[in-house]
């Protein structure tokens, strides 16, 4: 009460209340410590080998490969993610409430078994099943078959199935995968069919869920070109949204590969 007082005194009289709110840390701080401390164990690593002849040319020849096989996985990468990217607009734009409702199962095991099937359908990578299942979660997809569509689609979608049969034919390789890559997802999507979506989904995410779980009036519908546009305007944003880690995964898998010795 005697600091309020202080304060209207202050106000009254033409002066300016000192600010009392607490100091926000600065955002970057933690990111360039962590950046910091990993040049000094670089530094500490190969200083020694960097400070000589034979160590420049083999650090350069470390950098070659590592830039090489960060390539290679990136431009492998991109044009899944792209599709996934395309799938997740289209799934915003053109599918409702009503259209899950009508044709995917509610209940656990059917959910979580019909989830693992989709993976079968959906030719997406690791990163591009991401914003395709946080469509369909804000659409009010149920929280098993979620899971088990974001365990099965990268193992065990058309392309996957392709290659594996490219390298090993109608052998009990392909069929093992299928089927345990099919097991694993179905059990682990009723396993988190216990879980409440709030302790699982990100709180925007949940938010939409929920509305969308509660509400089934249709919004309404633009021109279809503008729908398209609406579409690919939400594909870029996803693309970009998923690409930051597709980088981040990239660089840590190229880093490993260069450093660790193969043999």
């Amino acid at each position: 009460m005697a600091k309020d007082e202080s304060v209207n005194d202050l106000t009254t009289h033409g002066l300016t209340a000192p600010d009392l709110s607490p100091i926000q840390p600065n955002r970057w701080l933690r990111p360039l410590l962590v950046f910091g401390l990993l040049l000094l164990i670089l530094a500490a690593i190969f200083g020694d080998i960097i400070t000589t002849g034979g160590g420049r040319l083999y650090v350069a020849q470390r950098f070659q490969t590592f830039v090489t096989i960060f390539l290679g996985i990136f431009i492998e990468a991109v044009p899944f993610l792209l599709l996934g990217s395309i799938v997740s607009g289209l799934l915003a734009v053109f599918v409702d409430q009503s259209m899950l409702d009508r044709y995917l199962p509610r209940r656990a095991l059917p959910a979580a078994f019909s989830g693992a099937a989709l993976g079968l359908l959906f030719p997406v990578c690791e990163c591009g099943v991401v914003p395709v299942t946080r469509r369909l979660y804000e659409k009010g997809l149920p929280m098993s078959m979620g899971v088990a569509f974001l365990l099965a689609a990268p193992v065990i979608n058309p392309i996957v199935m392709v290659s594996t049969y490219a390298a090993f034919g109608w052998s009990a390789v392909l069929w093992g995968r299928i089927g345990f890559s099919f097991a694993v997802a179905a059990i682990i999507g009723l396993i988190f069919h216990v879980a409440h979506p709030r302790e699982v989904l990100l709180p925007a995410v949940h938010q939409v869920h929920a509305h969308a779980c509660d509400h089934h009036s249709p919004a309404p519908r633009q021109p279809l070109w503008g729908r398209f546009q609406q579409a690919l305007t939400t594909a870029g944003d996803d693309f970009l949204d998923m690409a930051r880690y597709l980088i981040m995964g990239s660089l840590l898998a190229a880093t490993m590969q260069t450093v660790i010795p193969q043999t």
